[in-house]
């Protein structure tokens, strides 16, 4: 099975209940929405990648009601909770794609979206250069990331008990912002919080992180979620109040699409490309 096959099965099994845990997923998309309003282009097409359920497309339905509103996933199970969402009044329209290919048209986009997503992909940082493709000049890429600091506490508790259980390694703000430039992106914001979640004990966590999925991004899961008692005594120096902190590191990210011809940063030097039609355009008429 593939790494977006094993993908895709498990949010396909996970859907019906993802909802009832996803309050940090939730939040996070929240906050990143809030900079919609630093929009330059009024936007007829918004693309939600990694929509889940369609959290996140129904909101920015309710703030963009004339545009084109397009949920995309790897999952089906998921997808199908995004159309739940939709309605005459509020239409969603739902893409299965893989993220590192999107299926979607170059300069087709006027807005993108990208909450807690991107890692998914097999090289995350070169998801940035799709991003480009998609979107028009000027249209306005909003995405959040986990940071280098996710779940230490965790990180930290596993390596006491099991060495072999690793876990996910993310680039930080400076890595991600240099990507961002790199793929020709104009005047990237990046910032940066560390959201804290409580938990009444371990294996409520444990649950939590398997029902989102986000155990899928630990190698190893499957031994240490055994290791029980020995886990949680290694937890213990964290406790708060009787209450088990896990933290997580939050990258946010705003940016908008290059004007045609702007140069993309690749191992062989800087290259810039036009569309036929750009070309036309800049003609002289003698």
């Amino acid at each position: 099975m593939s790494d977006l096959q094993a993908i895709r099965h498990t949010f396909d099994r996970l859907a019906p209940g993802y909802d009832k845990h996803a309050a940090l997923e939730q939040e996070v998309c929240n906050r990143l929405l809030e900079k919609t309003p630093f929009h330059r282009l009024a936007p007829a097409t918004i693309l939600d990648l990694g929509c889940g359920t369609g959290f996140a497309a129904a909101k920015l339905k309710q703030s963009f009601r004339k545009a084109r509103v397009i949920g995309m996933d790897t999952s089906l199970g998921m997808l199908s909770h995004l159309r739940r969402r939709s309605g005459l009044l509020k239409p969603l329209k739902g893409v299965c794609g893989d993220l590192a290919a999107l299926p979607f048209a170059t300069g087709s986009v006027d807005m993108l979206v990208a909450n807690l997503s991107g890692y998914w992909c097999p090289e995350p940082m070169a998801m940035f250069a799709e991003y480009r493709r998609v979107l028009r000049p000027d249209g306005m890429l909003l995405f959040s990331t986990f940071g280098p600091g996710l779940m230490k506490e965790l990180k930290a508790a596993w390596h006491e008990v099991d060495t072999n259980v690793e876990m996910p390694e993310f680039p930080d703000l400076m890595e991600i912002g240099d990507g961002l430039v790199a793929a020709g992106f104009r005047e990237p914001v990046m910032d940066m919080e560390v959201i804290t979640l409580q938990y009444p004990d371990l294996q409520a966590m444990l649950r939590e992180l398997e029902a989102t999925g986000t155990a899928m991004l630990i190698r190893g899961w499957n031994n240490g979620y055994g290791a029980g008692s020995s886990l949680d005594q290694a937890y213990m120096p964290f406790l708060k109040d009787g209450k088990y902190p896990l933290s997580f590191e939050i990258v946010y990210g705003v940016a908008f699409g290059p004007q045609e011809g702007q140069p993309v940063k690749t191992s062989t030097g800087d290259v810039a490309t036009f569309s036929v039609e750009a070309l036309k355009r800049g003609r002289k008429v003698s």
